[in-house]
């Protein structure tokens, strides 16, 4: 696979090797196609390419409807085993090749290489699961009211969906958007983040060396407005599939429906964790330092408020600054790294600008910084903030940093209510020995996915993942069983003797 042409500016090894492995291209009816004009510097070495890739327009994302339209009768003909070997078959090369797209990962996204290897496993794992569901029944045998006459239902593919897929998980979220959607019959036009071309590339690979049919799944990169709009807004696209901002997400909301489209928005979130006096403090450091510094706090269901009752407080802020301390930032390649760079200068120097102005609205830092170098590798290292009021911009705003603040609560129903006033609703945790509260808590918390004594990052790829209020449309939920209600419609038949 390689480019055409490309901008040397941009890259610091020119040799037709590193150019070829490191090139990204669209895939439209199984043709590596585009001149790959977009360099992705790795976070970590500014001055080392990590990816070269091409910038897509309406026209290419016309040809990729067009090749999935003409595709998908044939494939959701295919018997949904044959569909779901594939599937497996992508899975198992995932598996094979992932200590090579682990590092390629890295170079692009910045986290670290243990985070990388286990996203390429669970990309593979979700591959392999709704492959198996091939084999699964989908339909149900019902009575009817009438003589001599039975009932079945029957699930049918949406037919051709469009897929617009982030940055912090680049190969493991388009895996489970994608899976889902193949297994039920659809086929694909994915848009992935443009600052991770190459991890799609695996994928996208993965698939066509299993034997995928040309036309089933293509991949257009480029730039959101063009690329993401134009799937938008094109009438063959059955149904969208969304994860990233608030902002973008709810403009595409207003597009599909007004053409009366399916969409399945995935959007931000502010994870709020409560720990009770009844915690042990150490442990709920370490919860909170997991859900909060992991994945360099670059997840939607990362921790990023804390609300503590009075008696634990103090040996709590201590502990999760013991905790900060040792979420080192640095190279993701480093077997030392606990924490990755950043993923861009942007979102770098936005971490930074949201730790020093609620220093500057009189928050206290207890662990961390806002004037790291702007010119120099991206890493910073994490922030634990106080004294701040529940109303303060780094409480209620989604930073998408390794940034958490911890607030006083005088008790759980305080803390309860300090979880639920959000404008978002994915994630929210609690870390007490009480199973009275933790049972409370779990039905009372306004949150799609409730975590006790867990961080709230991290999530079972078996079980439904979803979230309310502005962190999702609250419709469809993604992962598990539950991930093909999205990709697929419902019909009854009935049938007499």
């Amino acid at each position: 696979m390689t480019s055409t042409s490309f901008d040397t500016s941009l890259i610091t090894d020119t040799s037709l090797t590193v150019q070829a492995t490191l090139t990204a291209q669209h895939l439209i009816n199984g043709q590596w196609l585009g001149e790959a004009v977009t360099g992705r510097m790795n976070p970590a070495r500014p001055d080392e390419l990590a990816a070269l890739s091409p910038s897509g327009s309406a026209e290419d994302v016309d040809a990729a409807i067009t090749a999935a339209s003409a595709a998908q009768p044939a494939w959701a003909a295919l018997p949904a085993p044959a569909r779901g070997a594939i599937l497996i078959a992508a899975g198992n090369l995932l598996l094979e090749r992932q200590a090579a797209i682990a590092e390629d990962l890295v170079r692009e996204e910045g986290k670290t290489l243990a985070e990388a290897k286990g996203e390429v496993k669970r990309a593979s794992d979700v591959l392999r699961f709704f492959g198996s569901l091939g084999w699964a029944a989908t339909g149900e045998v019902l009575p009817s009211g009438l003589p001599d006459t039975t009932i079945t239902t029957r699930r049918e593919a949406l037919g051709v969906v469009g897929l617009i897929t982030p940055w912090n998980f680049p190969i493991a979220i388009p895996a489970w958007k994608t899976a889902p959607a193949l297994i039920s019959g659809n086929t694909v036009v994915i848009k992935p983040a443009e600052l991770t071309p190459l991890s799609a590339t695996h994928l996208a690979r993965a698939l066509q060396d299993a034997g995928l049919p040309a036309g089933v799944f293509n991949v257009v990169h480029g730039k959101g407005r063009i690329v993401g709009d134009a799937l938008a807004r094109d009438p063959r696209i059955a149904g969208l599939s969304f994860t990233g901002s608030t902002k973008v997400g709810l403009g595409l909301q207003e597009i599909l429906n007004a053409r009366r489209a399916r969409v399945q928005l995935e959007m931000g979130g502010k994870n709020g964790v409560l720990v009770l006096d009844d915690a042990d403090a150490r442990k709920a450091a370490q919860v909170v330092a997991a859900g909060a510094f992991g994945l360099t706090g670059q997840a939607c269901t990362a921790t990023s408020r804390v609300y503590v009752t009075p008696g634990i407080r103090p040996a709590f802020l201590e502990a999760l600054v013991a905790e900060a301390a040792g979420y080192n930032p640095g190279d993701g390649l480093a077997e030392d790294t606990r924490m990755g760079a950043v993923v861009s200068r942007q979102q770098f120097e936005q971490d930074q600008a949201a730790v020093r102005t609620a220093v500057e609205r009189g928050a206290t830092l207890l662990h961390g910084q806002y004037d790291g170098d702007p010119t120099g590798p991206l890493f910073l290292a994490p922030a634990v903030l106080t004294d701040l009021p529940f109303d303060d911009a780094a409480v209620t705003e989604e930073i998408f940093g390794p940034v958490v603040a911890v607030l006083e609560v005088a008790d759980y129903e305080a803390g309860l209510a300090a979880i639920n006033d959000s404008r978002y609703g994915l994630t929210a945790g609690i870390c007490t020995d009480s199973l009275a509260l933790a049972t409370d808590f779990a039905a009372r918390a306004q949150a799609g996915v409730v975590k006790v004594n867990r961080p709230t990052a991290g999530l079972d790829l078996n079980v439904p993942f979803g979230g309310v209020k502005d962190s999702s449309t609250n419709t469809f939920r993604e992962q598990g069983r539950s991930a093909l209600d999205f990709f697929t419609w419902g019909k009854t038949v009935y049938t007499g003797v």
